[in-house]
């Protein structure tokens, strides 16, 4: 019934649209940067009445600063308006027939002395054919921080205190750098990605046949900033922070008209301290058999160095090619205080255990990429290659002191585990965009991916060594793929048709034959996408894609560590992928100071993946993946941004599904996730505060709390905006602690985990021969 009354509101929007009247002209133009000559994308165009005032139409500037918007005659006034700068106006305009208006030239703001000038400062929401798309912009309660901050603040993204990242509430999302898989997402890779050098995020929900199959939820694209100016220019940022939160990073690039050469440099050192509480109910049939409390103290320092080298190489305006090298050594190391007390029937203490955990993780990842460009005098015609080679080692030493200190003082146990992982990863990508006409396009393009991970683990009890965790295991993984897709246009209804097939073959196997497991498989993947666009300011669009998600390599792998023995998590070697038919229906409504961007989606999975907790013959917990069922999710998310003052911009989204699982177990429920920001900008203070909140909810055998956090950000352009400093609180109220249960057959095993905050760091930002707006260049 919710879905049915969300379309009865979209077609109520329709007919009262579809009411205005039909005698249109067309208005087209073009917004640049006076100075440089430099066509800016997302300028506002307004469109303003001049008898009353009202604005009654507008659009913004494409990536070439091009727009393009159809109205009534009569007389206007057209402003075009850029962050940053004065915006132009045409007063008084005469428009009776299509009309391409001047090139609007806007300038820098000039800056007032006596008085506070107030600018306009937001995020840009914008709703393309097959997603949508989120322009940073100065974030200030991600300044200092990384790319898990920045999507944290994306509408429909979160982000849990494990680093996993989910959309709209589901984790089988896919994450790509540029477009591409990238080593800069393995091992919490995120977390080393400087916010400042995002310029945008893309959020697709429903990904054309053009991207990867893989991502159930759909993907997530982080695109980075390239340098765009000519000659020397660099950065240098130092930021500081409690918790430990200390880096220094350093940029330099040189650009000419035949080559670009770019450097960065960055050290961190980082601290993240938690708490984890537990309690354990054994039952005997429906009666308590007896407790386990557990408490763990975790103290988790990150050591990062990252370098990456490249240029880029302009043979002429029309062939271009890019060579890179990317680098990163981080060491992890955890102090680890367990304690255990088994209780009886009646929380009487029984035993007391404790334990300390001394853990080291040494990790090197390397990037060579080569990509090859090629344009054509036909507009839009593009044809590109990629070469891609990842390789990454990975050394986890677990060392564990653990005794038995009630009733009585028993000699320490002393555990050990050693896992050294390596990967190696080939990708080879090519597309080809060819324009057929003004409205229609065909594109097409193939990729290969190979990857073998290695995982080499040895355990010992006392400095004997455990036979049963003594091995070696190979994962293999071969994807080749293909696509092709057509675009074009029937009056005001676009639509984007396509067609990817993939050829997979993943298989393990172990040195002592554990595991011999080989699966092949060919899929097909049809996706479609229809606009209809009822005017300028509303449109309908109407989606559907085929999605997969294999398993990742920490859910195969079946060595976990001894350091928790009482809650063991183990991968799964078998796991089948995941396979999800996804449907969505959405608008974008813009009523002068308001945009809204309502939608609905229904997403139906196969296989899907779950955590199930089983008692072992030791009485401990384990931890396993498995293929649980199907599930059906149907949903509704609602995002909106309101400028009301010049000053002042809120943005904010709710996100409301149910869903069904079926298969092992059934579970019902549902989920509420909402999110709310708050800017304020003067000439050269900006101030920003986030509200999140995520709903109880179950899922399998787990059910958890709801839980709310606010973050803070205030920042101020010095020096003549050649250098910031920005200041930022997460978890101002030290809120963000993640609760709930799971149950089993025979236990009910409540957790309780916070990480302490507030976390309080500052940073400072010196540029020289750079623009603010100017961003530093990272990894394609």
């Amino acid at each position: 019934m919710k879905k049915i009354f969300f379309i009865g509101i979209l077609l109520s929007f329709t007919a009262i649209y579809s009411q205005e009247k039909q005698k249109t002209i067309t208005i087209s133009g073009k917004v640049i940067e006076k100075k440089t000559a430099t066509a800016l994308e997302f300028a506002t165009i307004t469109l303003i009445n001049s008898l009353d005032g009202q604005s009654t139409a507008g659009t913004i500037t494409d990536s070439k600063g091009n727009f393009s918007f159809k109205a009534t005659t009569g007389k206007y006034t057209i402003k075009a308006e850029f962050i940053g700068l004065e915006s132009s106006t045409l007063e008084n305009f005469d428009l009776q027939n299509d009309q391409v208006l001047p090139t609007f030239m806007l300038e820098e703001a000039a800056t007032q002395l006596e008085t506070i000038e107030i600018q306009a400062e937001k995020t840009t929401i914008e709703h393309k054919l097959d997603k949508k798309v989120f322009n940073v912009g100065s974030d200030l309660v991600s300044k200092g921080g990384n790319a898990t901050d920045i999507l944290n603040n994306v509408p429909s993204v979160s982000v849990n205190y494990n680093g996993a990242v989910s959309l709209r509430g589901n984790t089988g999302v896919r994450i790509l750098i540029n477009g591409k898989p990238s080593v800069l997402t393995a091992n919490n890779g995120l977390e080393q990605i400087p916010a400042e050098s995002i310029e945008k995020v893309e959020v697709i929900t429903n990904p054309s046949s053009k991207y990867d199959s893989q991502g159930t939820a759909g993907i997530i694209n982080i695109v980075l900033k390239k340098n765009k100016n000519k000659g020397f220019g660099s950065s240098v940022q130092v930021t500081t922070g409690i918790p430990d939160n200390h880096a220094l990073g350093y940029n330099v690039n040189y650009k000419n008209k035949k080559i670009n050469i770019f450097s960065d440099l960055r050290y961190q050192y980082i601290n993240f301290p938690s708490n984890e509480s537990s309690s354990r109910a054994t039952y005997n049939g429906n009666i308590i058999d007896s407790y386990l409390d557990g408490n763990v103290d975790r103290d988790r320092t990150n050591r990062t160095f990252t370098t990456y080298l490249g240029g880029d190489y302009y043979f002429n305006d029309k062939n271009m090619i890019t060579l890179s090298y990317f680098y990163r050594n981080n060491t992890s190391k955890n102090s680890v205080d367990y304690g255990f007390t088994y209780l009886d029937e009646n929380r009487n203490p029984e035993r007391i255990v404790s334990a300390k955990e001394a853990y080291k993780e040494p990790q090197t990842a390397n990037q060579i990429e080569l990509n090859y460009i090629k344009t054509f005098a036909k507009e839009g015609q593009k044809f590109t290659i990629n070469l891609q080679y990842d390789f990454w080692n990975d050394d986890e030493n677990e060392s564990i002191a653990e005794q038995e200190i009630f009733p009585v003082v028993l000699p320490v146990r002393a555990l050990k585990s050693r896992n050294i992982e390596s990967s190696k990863d080939f990708l080879f990508q090519s597309d080809y965009n060819l324009p057929i006409n003004e409205k229609s396009k065909l594109e097409f393009g193939i990729k290969g991916e190979i990857r073998r991970i290695n995982s080499d683990y040895q355990a010992y009890d006392n400095n004997v060594i455990v036979d049963s965790l003594n091995n070696v295991l190979h994962y293999d993984e071969r994807i080749i793929g293909a696509y092709v897709q057509y675009g074009s246009s029937i009056k005001k209804l676009n639509y984007l048709l396509g067609l990817r097939i993939e050829d997979s073959n993943t298989g393990s196997n172990d040195r002592i034959n554990r595991f011999n497991i080989d699966k092949k498989y060919t899929d097909f993947f049809p996706t479609a996408h229809f606009t209809y666009e009822i005017n300028d300011v509303f449109n309908i669009q109407l989606s559907y894609s085929r999605r997969i998600n294999r398993p990742g390599f920490w859910q195969l792998n079946p060595f976990g560590g001894i350091a928790d023995r009482r809650n063991i998590r183990i991968g799964n070697p078998d796991l089948d992928p995941v396979y999800t038919n996804s449907y969505e229906l959405g608008t974008l409504i813009k009523w002068g100071k308001v945009t809204i961007n309502p939608s609905v989606y229904h997403q139906y999975s196969k296989n899907i993946f779950e955590d199930i907790r089983y008692t072992n013959s030791d009485g401990f917990l384990v931890d396993q993946a498995i293929n649980f069922g199907t599930e059906s999710r149907i949903g509704t998310e609602i995002s909106f941004t309101y400028s009301p003052l010049k000053w002042l911009t809120l943005t904010g989204e709710v996100n409301y599904y149910t869903f069904k699982q079926k298969g092992l177990l059934n579970v019902s429920d549902q989920n509420f996730i909402s999110k709310q920001s708050t800017r304020i900008k003067f000439s050269t203070w900006n101030f920003q505060t986030n509200f999140n909140y995520l709903g109880p909810t179950s899922s399998g055998q787990y059910s958890s709390k709801s839980q709310y956090w606010v973050n803070l950000g205030m920042g101020k352009d010095i020096w003549k905006e050649k250098a910031s400093i920005t200041l930022r609180a997460d978890n101002i109220f030290d809120s963000r602690i993640s609760k709930g249960v799971a149950r089993g057959t025979d236990y009910a095993w409540d957790y309780n985990y916070r990480s302490p905050g507030p976390r309080v760091s500052a940073t400072f930002t010196y540029r020289l021969n750079r623009k603010k707006s100017d961003r530093d260049r990272l990894p394609d």
